[in-house]
């Protein structure tokens, strides 16, 4: 027999472990907020939510890209790596400043579905209520913010904030059309008819980088009210930038086209738990040697934009920087791709070396090798689980409960997932079966918080729960369904949502789980 002499067992088996580092947070995009806007905004609904959060005892926001959106609204599309989505403009915080006059607001037509954001009507209305600050900026005294404005575009932003006002302008001037149908001048770069429309229309570049700056002076609002209140904040970094957006535009060089500046292959995924015929997202690819021959340049500039944004980092689809899936431009599925290898290891000591250690997590989800296990485990990166993958009926998954690691971040769904209540309603039988005997679920606790349960009284040091979840909503309150390309993006909770009986809930959960943040005990 062996002896426990020593172990902490002989104190009538008294052995306790401490887990440190435990902690848990909320996934909700900005646009998903309450507002009397049509859409989720920067402003007071913002600053509740991290009320919320604390109250709740959560460590950690979650949140989707911020960047400006295009067809399809997806956040994962947008016509810069950089600049913000000035939907999300809080048009009360611009009243209070003066910007714009009281009850202008109100008088721009949003949309009337609390729960649903109309992006059509935010394309033809949100624009034109921000001239309206930018007007009354130009014409009136705002000295303080004056030289706050001078400073956003000659110092802070420099580097990319003229050429994204520059390709936004043009867009618009266009019809909206996308770079690659521009007249040759302007689709290729030519300095000359650049500088004649540069000064032809400066006040519409002026505007662009206006709506920069009020988005940007907005976000830091929020970031600093979160940081005050031990909040981290997890922003997200799709791994590919759209085809139609400005890094494209400036440095065709660095992404894989043809001499016509078309690409020669676009990125996806191979079939899948998401789709039979994978997912083809259209993305240009990267030219990894050109990125090599300049150390990386291109991303480390990238990275350090979004440091200055968030607190961590997930990086979307990190298995393609691994080796990625390329299918011949102008195939309509993703079959008939073929893996590629990506930068690997060389990429990361580059950001590294920049760097130092990196505040990462790693969707590592889809299709994966013992390659990308390696590759992230040499990084140190937490990847992701999910707990709704678990259930297989022959207890085969590596997402079940028993085999998941501390240095992982547990979702039970994410933004590309049923809500708990739809998974219930359209998983095969069988898997919810053995879900329910797995976690021990029953109507009187309630299916939907037993899965919450199930996720925060696992080993894994994160765990991240959806704001529909916690709301126990239904498939119609998905954000996202991959393969499709309308009707995503658009949930935003009602008013009156974040009660404190939900708060305390979702409170008490945390302190039972080991994962109330470091203002517990309040």
């Amino acid at each position: 027999m062996l002896p426990i002499k020593g172990t902490g067992l002989d104190d009538h088996y008294n052995y306790k472990v401490v887990r440190e580092g435990r902690k848990s947070g909320v996934l909700c995009h900005i646009t998903s907020l309450a507002s009397p806007y049509g859409i989720g905004t920067l402003g007071d609904q913002a600053l509740d939510f991290i009320d919320f959060l604390v109250l709740s005892g959560q460590s950690c926001w979650q949140i989707l890209p911020l960047g400006v959106t295009g067809f399809g609204d997806s956040p994962y599309q947008s016509f810069s790596g950089n600049a913000g989505n000035p939907y999300m403009i809080d048009p009360d915080e611009l009243v209070r400043e003066g910007l714009l006059p009281q009850g202008s607001p109100e008088q721009f037509d949003f949309g009337k579905r609390r729960a649903c954001v109309d992006f059509g009507l935010m394309w033809e209305n949100r624009r034109s209520l921000l001239r309206l600050a930018w007007d009354s900026f130009r014409e009136g005294e705002f000295d303080s913010m004056e030289h706050e404005f001078a400073t956003f575009c000659e110092h802070e932003n420099g580097t990319w904030l003229h050429d994204f006002a520059l390709f936004m302008t043009i867009k618009t001037m266009q019809g909206g059309a996308p770079w690659s149908l521009w007249p040759l001048p302007y689709k290729l770069r030519d300095p000359v008819a650049l500088l004649e429309f540069e000064s032809a229309n400066a006040d519409d570049l002026e505007f662009e980088k206006f709506l920069q700056f009020l988005f940007f002076r907005q976000w830091n609002s929020i970031r600093s009210y979160a940081a005050n209140a031990g909040l981290e904040i997890i922003g997200d970094l799709p791994i590919y930038v759209a085809e139609d957006s400005v890094e494209v535009w400036m440095e065709p060089c660095l992404f894989e086209l043809d001499e016509t500046l078309k690409p020669t292959f676009v990125a996806g995924c191979p079939p899948d738990y998401f789709s039979d015929d994978g997912q083809l997202w259209g993305n240009p690819l990267y030219d990894w040697g050109a990125h090599k021959a300049q150390g990386y340049r291109w991303w480390i500039e990238r990275v350090r934009f979004q440091l200055r944004l968030y607190d961590t980092v997930r990086i979307d689809h990190f298995r393609g920087l691994e080796s990625y899936w390329a299918v011949p431009n102008g195939d309509i599925t993703a079959r008939r791709g073929h893996w590629m290898p990506g930068p690997g290891d060389d990429l990361f000591d580059a950001l590294e070396g920049a760097f130092g250690s990196l505040p990462i997590i790693a969707e590592d989800l889809g299709y994966m090798t013992q390659d990308v296990y390696a590759f992230r485990e040499r990084r140190g990166f937490p990847g992701m689980k999910v707990l709704q993958f678990a259930f297989n009926p022959d207890a085969s998954s590596d997402y079940l409960p028993h085999n998941l690691t501390e240095n992982a971040v547990l979702y039970i769904g994410t933004h590309d997932n049923d809500t708990i209540a739809g998974w219930f309603a359209e998983a095969p039988p069988e898997e919810v079966a053995f879900a329910q005997r797995y976690l021990g679920l029953n109507e009187e606790e309630g299916f939907v918080h037993g899965m919450m349960r199930g996720a925060a009284t696992t080993v894994c040091r994160t765990v991240i729960f959806q704001m529909q979840d916690l709301l126990g909503l239904d498939n119609e309150s998905r954000m996202n369904r991959p393969g499709t390309s309308e009707g995503n993006w658009h949930w935003r909770m009602l008013p009156d949502s974040l009660t404190l009986e939900l708060a305390g809930r979702l409170r008490e959960l945390s302190r039972i789980s080991g994962r109330l943040s470091q203002a517990r005990e309040v």
